[in-house]
């Protein structure tokens, strides 16, 4: 007796259904080809820089027939990087290795933050130009280490690291009361002026190399490369498995985009220094640049290298709590960081 309103409910529902099911489609179909990336300052994001200027994201997208729409964002310090991320205001994080390993650490089983790629091999330098201090050792009340975030970016980590083979893992965090936050160019600013609080940067290039070339006192108290046993990835970039698994063309893109990128540094390193020039909008010696884009030290790649270290260290002393086998547990299982460790 009540069939024909049944099939007449029946269809109706099956019209919404299909419905949503396109507009879901619609909406998947729209998502594809976001994505909006967190870089900070320094050359180490050089090979970001290029894949802007050059689109080269939007080419590999576009070749894999997505129209992608590309964003950057400029932020300063882990923290801020890893809010936005988890937040959903960013696709990609730009930051330190120990901002990476927070972040895997507290999102294992949720989020499951990971590295997509590395940004390069860059020998970081802790520069003081207080006269007497030659080693950490010789840092005191008077002095304030500026860094882009007091344990947590990787300069902090790295700093610790240091501290615990001079002074024992209990001793790790013994030089965080003399640490302060501050963006590279304030802190490299006052460096280079003197006669502030802040009397040491453990920064990046290209602020680190302004510090020795602009104030005679300044000098390198020491190496990252030299804490982590050679050269080492130190900025990497990271997303979330949910970006990652719902975007795979975009994901694919912006990982060719970066081995491009690489490549073109390597092969037109001027034209490389024009890019960081007018894309950082940097104030920066241009022959300087070009030394530093030049040194032997510095590898332009994707792969991580020499993290592992640093994230044996970090829950070594507690600082994370699962710990990884290796660099692929905190790395996505991508073709260029299954070479890396």
């Amino acid at each position: 007796m009540h069939k024909p309103r049944v099939l007449k409910i029946t269809r109706r529902l099956t019209l919404i259904a299909t419905g949503l099911a396109l507009a879901g489609t619609t909406l998947s179909a729209q998502a594809e080809g976001r994505v909006r990336i967190a870089q900070q300052f320094g050359i180490v994001y050089l090979m970001l820089n290029v894949a802007q200027d050059q689109k080269l994201i939007e080419k590999h997208a576009k070749a894999a027939g997505v129209d992608a729409k590309v964003e950057f964002v400029q932020l300063s310090g882990g923290p801020a990087v890893n809010d936005a991320l988890l937040s959903g205001n960013i696709d990609i994080a730009g930051a330190g290795v120990g901002p990476l390993l927070t972040l895997w650490d507290r999102t294992r089983g949720k989020q499951n933050v990971r590295g997509v790629a590395s940004l390069g091999n860059f020998p970081y330098y802790l520069v003081s130009n207080n006269p007497a201090v030659k080693t950490i050792a010789d840092f005191t009340e008077k002095d304030r280490i500026a860094l882009p975030a007091v344990g947590v970016s990787v300069q902090s980590r790295v700093l610790q690291l240091a501290s615990a083979k001079l002074w024992g893992d209990k001793d790790f965090a013994r030089l965080d009361k003399f640490s302060v936050a501050l963006p590279h160019p304030d802190a490299a600013a006052a460096i280079i002026k003197g006669g502030t609080e802040i009397t040491a940067h453990f920064g990046n290039p290209p602020f680190q190399e302004q510090e020795l070339a602009g104030n005679p006192n300044a000098h390198i108290v020491l190496s990252s490369y030299d804490v982590l046993g050679g050269p080492s990835s130190a900025t990497v970039l990271y997303a979330t498995e949910k970006y990652r698994t719902e975007n795979p063309k975009t994901y694919k893109a912006f990982v060719a985009a970066l081995d491009e990128a690489a490549q073109f540094i390597a092969a037109n390193p001027e034209k490389a220094a024009d890019i960081y020039l007018k894309v950082s909008g940097a104030k920066i010696d241009r022959d300087l640049l070009l030394k530093i884009i030049k040194n032997p030290q510095v590898q332009f790649k994707t792969a991580p290298q020499n993290t592992y270290p640093l994230a044996a260290f970090m829950h070594r002393v507690g600082a994370i709590k699962n710990q990884p086998a290796s660099a692929r547990d905190y790395f996505f299982d991508d073709a260029h960081s299954a070479k890396g460790d």
